[in-house]
Formats: C-alpha cells, sequence, structure tokens
C-alpha cells in the first residue's frame, strides 16, 4: 500500500501548485490513497466548500485540517455533509464536522484521523487520551490508518509519534509549513514526520508576503496579511505499509512548481 499525503495548502497558490504537481506524482508512485491537509487552502486561511470540492477534484481522498477549521461560517454544514473532510476529533462534539473518516479503494480501508495538538493551541481534549479512544473504535475496522497531528510544539508531535508508535501506519505533522529532516519509520511500525510542510509560496513567511510579514514582526500594528505569489514548492511525503498496516518507508517530497 502507497499513501500520498500533501502538506498545508495554502491558497490559491498552493492549490495551483498541487494541480500542476499531483499528476506527475501519481503517474510515477502510483498511490492508492492521496490525502491532503486543505488548513489553509481559502486564501491563505481556512477552507471553504469551493475550495474543498477543487481539492477532491484534483485527487484528494480526504482531506485534513486544524486550528483555521472554522474561520469561513460558510463551511460549517458542508463540513457536517462531506465525509471526505475531517477537522481535529479533539474540538468540542458537538461542533460542525467529524474528527476521521474512513476511506476505501479496491477493498482496501484506510482511516484518516485529525488531531489538534494543545500546547499553544486551543482543543478540548488531550490528542493523546483522544487518539487511544480513536484507533480502539476504528482499528480492527480499517487496513490503514493515518495521523495528521496538526500542532505547533515540536515535543508534542514527537511524544504522540511514540505514543502510536505500531497501532498507526502513520503520524505526520502538519502546521508549522517548514518540513522537518526527521522522518522515519518507528521500531513498531509507524511513519512519522515532525512536520510535512507546505503546499505554497517559499519565497513569503510560512505562505505570507514578507514585507507584510516584517512589517507585523517591526511594528507590532495590526497588518493584513496576503499570500505569497513567490516560489511555490509542493511539499509532501509517500508512505509505504505492509498488508497488516505497518509503514516499511517514507520519503519526502519537496518540489519546486513552475507556474
Amino acid at each position: 500500500m502507497k499513501l500520498l499525503f500533501v502538506g498545508d495548502v495554502v491558497g490559491g497558490i498552493g492549490r495551483r501548485t498541487m494541480a500542476a504537481l499531483l499528476p506527475g506524482l501519481r503517474e510515477r508512485y502510483e498511490p492508492d490513497f492521496v490525502v491532503v491537509n486543505g488548513e489553509n487552502a481559502a486564501g491563505g486561511v481556512g477552507i471553504t466548500e469551493k475550495t474543498a470540492r477543487e481539492l477532491l477534484e484534483l485527487g484528494a481522498d480526504a482531506i485534513t485540517l486544524g486550528n483555521h477549521a472554522y474561520r469561513h461560517r460558510e463551511v460549517y454544514d458542508f463540513l457536517d455533509r462531506e465525509e471526505r473532510v475531517v477537522r481535529p476529533a479533539n474540538y468540542p462534539k458537538g461542533s460542525p464536522g467529524r474528527g476521521h473518516t474512513t476511506v476505501e479503494r479496491n477493498g482496501v480501508r484506510l482511516g484518516v484521523v485529525n488531531l489538534s495538538g494543545m500546547v499553544f493551541m486551543q482543543a478540548v481534549r488531550s490528542p493523546f487520551s483522544e487518539v487511544d479512544a480513536l484507533l480502539a473504535e476504528i482499528g480492527g475496522a480499517t487496513d490503514a490508518v493515518l495521523i495528521d497531528i496538526h500542532a505547533e510544539a515540536t515535543s508534542e508531535k514527537v511524544a504522540l509519534g511514540w505514543h502510536v508508535d505500531g497501532r498507526a501506519t502513520a503520524c505526520l505533522g502538519t502546521h508549522t509549513h517548514v518540513p522537518t529532516a526527521d522522518a522515519r519509520v518507528l521500531p513498531d511500525g509507524t511513519a512519522y514526520v515532525t512536520d510535512v510542510g507546505m503546499t505554497g509560496p517559499r519565497g513569503g513567511v510560512i505562505g505570507v508576503k514578507r514585507e507584510q510579514a516584517i512589517e507585523r514582526f517591526l511594528t507590532l500594528t495590526q497588518v493584513r496579511f496576503e499570500t505569497s505569489p513567490d516560489d511555490p514548492w509542493l511539499n509532501a511525503v509517500l508512505i509505504e505499509a505492509d498488508g497488516e498496516g505497518r509503514a516499511t518507508s517514507i520519503e519526502q517530497l519537496l518540489l519546486p512548481a513552475r507556474l
């Protein structure tokens, strides 16, 4: 089994980057499933029904979100209706959407779980206890499980990776938009990386026009952020797993786009 996970798609430039490069990745690697973090797909922050549908039409089998899941109120009803889009499972139970889903192709079932960190972020339950409950619920009904841990603190992500080692096929960090150099398969068969990175403009500051980000740091005033148009890249990981859902390899894909 091959799983392709695309890191945070940022704005229209991120969507165009994915549109330009994903077909070639599909042809070269032939992944069984493609999962995309769409946390910042709409104008650089949050997601809308329109942008979610665009990602699905581009080939995403499932979309994970994060702390900006509810940025656009118009998406709330869509999150309740569209089972392929998941927001953090450790958000309030009554909030729009769901925290996990199962997608199937050719008789193979992939469980997709979205979690939020708690360090420097907001969630109502620990991702550790939440993932224990979810893996107990879906583990026996899926052939593989991919976890997107959308978190700020490196330590929290690393700890969660060790916590689920042997119980999930992959535990992949998102949110900070900068790919980390620690991709590996943990001893009991869970592919792990602290941050996959972002699919968007590397020429900005984690997606934002660099002059605006610099102004914010220099003045501490309110600055309207816009998505940078400069130097788009696709950041992703490719995971291979055996028939029992244990990862055998993880490869980082860091690719420039010529738009």
